[in-house]
């Protein structure tokens, strides 16, 4: 029976190290991290003075920050995004007021001095200095506020529903994958003295090593807006009572960790979650348990274990049966210490909806068979629902170690081979994300920057797609007759790589500017998809010359089109898997009248289109049959070529399922036209 076990831990092992991708490809979670980042970034509150606005300051947090690995099974439960105003700042308690300040700070900055309470890691924050920055040095000067008042610790929502500790939380919806939770905290740039024993406490194991201690120092800390459970009812703590974060030094911490650390957390996160022995991480320090007792765990494991005790015959389940031991006694004992606030306990105020003695022996009594009889049942038993039904199946029965090794490898196997197809799926994602929301934010120099510096740093192609379509968004805008100086400055932005192009913009008329605009726009999409054609070509078949075949269309370079066009169709016809071509408004003046129609009609027809997993969309092979169609009817080609061309309407309309009604009322549109023609 031990040796079964150990045959049982070993497995889930050499799984859970083949499944977890180090470090992660690109993923939906990334993509949408990255979105709130910008939508966060591009926000801006108009002060009471006339010389600036308010800035709003956001960083990622939270498990999409923390983890580098990518397992099967979800382990991004939200986006967290906190963000700060450049026009507030906490210091400690007695530090001077700063004279100089990271660019990022306003001209005129409210400093608050960092006050404890009676209860470690709760704050108040005490309005002492208003900083002025000077126009000669650029240094602030400050003078201090008259009397003595506190800032509120208020959060700003219309829904008191969606609050949840310190967070403003709004839900997934047909854009969002995930929930976000903003939370809106005041930065301080100094390590607090609350937390002063970390950096300096012995340390027998050499982790963290001093250049991380360094950088996590260096970060300072966050102050966030919630009282503590205890206090929250009180007339005047209530409003005031404010929380040291320490989200800033965690991400760095648990990015330092070996891959192995990481894929313990995520284990111990899924067995309390799925055993209900947690709800959601609000890193509240009270009441029930939640994530953060177990980010809590994790650290001071990885602080008081040496690295060998992680790596040596290394066997996860076997880690996590005594890291969960560890956390039965905190609860029997009611003591949770605080990773950087030594006279913390997170633990200290119980909560009597929770048992503790009863999750504390539930714990205790998981050894490592019935963890790993878990884990095979309740992990790997939900990794094999994911692969296809021939794999699925497989897992029905698992009575002996040789099956189970069998459906452990046909999903390893999968997992690998599916691993590029993945990627292409999330890069879709961030296609619909940027036509589909891009054009609805306010335009300006700042938000363009920011747009496209965040994006290159996910991935360069999607700074190259972002300017195609903000390009598209400008030459709507210009058609319309709304032109302002504004427009030029990001023109200069989005055309920075063509000088020749940028040099000519301010010299045309409305309708040169326009076909410019959408010409560089092409160009750049026809970049993008030899981008993905690259990348993504043993698992797509990518034609990159549909947007060039567009717009020879709509120049009436019909010729041009059409060889362009049926060399794709020759291509796609029997291709399993093709990229997409949005029909967002932003994509519209590139389409003829009848692409239009026929979106709105699709719209009409399933408003749910509009979802970004379905989209309003027509596939490669579908445009391309389109235009080919098209331009042979303009160019009057013999019944002969129109024969061939009604038969690869007929593949193609086998070929695309009933619900992608865009490609099939444009494949019913020139099946018609086309016979019609034939029979005349």
């Amino acid at each position: 029976m031990a040796d079964e076990c150990r045959d049982v831990s070993k497995l889930v092992t050499t799984f859970l190290l083949n499944t977890c991708r180090l470090p992660p490809r690109l993923s939906e979670d990334h993509i949408q991290a990255a979105w709130c980042f910008c939508c966060m970034a591009t926000v801006t509150v108009r002060t009471c003075r006339q010389d600036g606005e308010d800035l709003v300051i956001p960083i990622i947090t939270g498990s999409v920050a923390e983890f580098y690995i990518e397992p099967m099974l979800p382990h991004v439960s939200d986006i967290d995004v906190m963000f700060h105003h450049n026009t507030v700042l906490a210091i400690p308690r007695g530090h001077p007021p700063p004279t100089q300040l990271p660019a990022e700070f306003h001209n005129y900055v409210k400093v608050a001095e960092i006050i404890d309470s009676h209860l470690p890691g709760y704050v108040y924050l005490q309005a002492r200095y208003l900083l002025t920055q000077s126009t000669d040095d650029g240094k602030y000067e400050c003078v201090e506020y008259d009397g003595v008042w506190y800032l509120s610790n208020d959060i700003d929502a219309t829904d008191v529903r969606k609050i949840h500790g310190p967070a403003v939380s709004t839900a997934s919806n047909v854009t969002w994958r995930l929930s976000v939770d903003f939370v809106n905290c005041v930065r301080c740039l100094s390590w607090p003295p609350q937390a002063a024993d970390w950096p300096t406490r012995h340390r027998n194991y050499g982790w963290p090593d001093s250049a991380t201690l360094d950088r996590v120092v260096s970060n300072g800390c966050d102050v966030v807006r919630v009282a503590h459970r205890q206090c929250r009812q009180h007339e005047w703590m209530g409003k005031r009572q404010h929380r040291l974060s320490f989200s800033r030094a965690e991400i760095v911490l648990i990015n330092s960790w070996m891959p192995v650390q990481q894929i313990v957390y995520h284990l111990l996160r899924y067995f309390m979650k799925t055993e209900r022995l947690t709800d959601c991480a609000d890193n509240s320090g009270s009441g029930t348990l939640s994530n953060y007792h177990i980010k809590t765990l994790m650290l001071w494991a990885c602080e008081l274990n040496a690295g060998s005790w992680w790596t040596e015959n290394l066997n996860l389940v076997r880690i996590c049966v005594e890291l969960l031991q560890t956390l039965s006694v905190w609860l029997i004992d009611t003591r949770c210490p605080h990773y950087f606030i030594y006279d913390s306990n997170l633990l200290g105020i119980v909560d009597n909806s929770f048992n503790y003695i009863s999750a504390a022996n539930k714990l205790m009594s998981t050894n490592e068979e019935c963890l790993s009889a878990w884990l095979i049942n309740n992990y790997i038993g939900q990794c094999a629902q994911l692969c296809p039904v021939y794999i699925s199946r497989l897992f029905n029965d698992v009575s002996t170690i040789m099956k189970l090794q069998n459906v452990v490898s046909e999903i390893v196997c999968w997992r690998l081979n599916t691993s590029l197809y993945n990627v292409w799926l999330a890069v879709a994602y961030a296609e619909h994300l940027i036509a589909m929301q891009v054009p609805h934010f306010s335009l300006t120099v700042r938000s363009c920057v920011c747009w496209m510096n965040t994006l290159a740093n996910i991935d360069e192609r999607f700074s190259v797609y972002y300017s195609a379509v903000e390009l598209l968004h400008v030459a709507r805008i210009i058609s319309q007759n709304v032109s302002n100086n504004a427009l030029l400055d990001i023109l200069a932005i989005l055309l920075r790589n063509n000088v020749a192009v940028r040099k000519n913009v301010g010299l045309l008329n409305t309708s040169e500017l326009v076909e410019l605009l959408q010409k560089s726009a092409v160009e750049r999409l026809t970049t993008y998809r030899q981008f993905e054609a690259r990348d993504f070509g043993s698992v797509a078949k990518i034609v990159t010359t549909d947007f060039e075949a567009m717009y020879a269309y709509k120049r009436g370079d019909y010729q041009r089109c059409s060889q362009l066009s049926t060399q794709n169709v020759q291509t796609l016809l029997y291709a399993r898997y093709m990229p997409n071509v949005l029909t967002y408004p932003v994509f519209i003046q590139l389409l003829d009248d009848d692409i239009v129609s026929l979106t709105a009609l699709t719209l009409i027809v399933n408003p749910e289109c509009r979802d970004h997993t379905i989209g309003v969309r027509i596939s490669q092979l579908t445009l391309s049959l389109y235009l080919m169609t098209q331009c042979q009817l303009k160019l009057h080609h013999s019944v002969t070529s129109l024969a061939l061309t009604f038969y690869y309407i007929k593949v193609a309309q086998r070929r695309h399922p009933p619900e992608r009604i865009l490609d099939q009322l444009t494949l019913k549109l020139i099946e018609l036209k086309v016979l019609l023609t034939i029979l005349h």
